[in-house]
């Protein structure tokens, strides 16, 4: 749930949206925009044709892992595919917004904000426990991530050398290359900036 500010006065009005509508809405205008077809995007993606379609018709119900494939495809952020809030405040209450959990770990992603056109970062909330860790491919050329461990214990980075964060501790490694998060003790919270270019 989404807490939005109207206008100057202090009342807040509870917005809702369905998460998958308006990411099926945001895959359409991009793959319109880039001017590819259901096909070629598919393809780049390394995604079934049928898994896309549904994606766009808005009864697929997609993993972190395909939309970050599909933005890598469209070369946009993101963000772009997951973003529902248009207006200058908004207040999410914790435990609550909408979250897209990985197919292959026990890890959740929270976009907190999105950048806006001409802005180079998107802020996240990210959850794990341990298990299998989230293996992220490259991300755009050019995005850096930076990560301030909140609770928990986690190694994070690139695959050839990811370092351990206690909390408090804070790293900064390049999102161009394939990297992970695996949490190493239960109730791992993080907050993840990630700048493009």
């Amino acid at each position: 749930m989404v807490f939005v500010k109207p206008n100057s006065r202090t009342e807040y009005r509870t917005v809702t949206s369905a998460p998958i509508e308006a990411i099926a809405r945001a895959i359409r205008r991009e793959r319109e925009r880039a001017g590819l077809s259901l096909t070629e995007l598919a393809r780049r993606a390394k995604l079934a044709k049928s898994t896309l379609s549904q994606l766009e018709a808005g009864t697929g119900n997609p993993s972190i892992e395909t939309l970050w494939a599909l933005g890598v495809a469209l070369d946009v952020p993101f963000s772009r595919l997951v973003d529902t809030r248009s207006t200058p405040t908004v207040v999410i209450r914790a435990g609550e917004g909408p979250a897209l959990r990985s197919a292959e770990a026990n890890y959740t992603g929270l976009l907190l904000s999105a950048c806006p056109p001409g802005a180079r970062r998107d802020l996240y909330l990210i959850t794990c426990e341990p298990g299998t860790p989230r293996v992220a491919e490259a991300h755009l050329p050019g995005s850096v991530e930076h990560i301030v461990l909140a609770t928990g214990r986690l190694r994070v980075g690139p695959d050839e050398e990811p370092v351990e964060l206690a909390p408090g501790d804070y790293a900064r490694f390049p999102g161009d290359v394939p990297h992970r998060y695996e949490a190493l003790t239960p109730g791992t919270v993080a907050v993840l900036l990630m700048e493009h270019v």
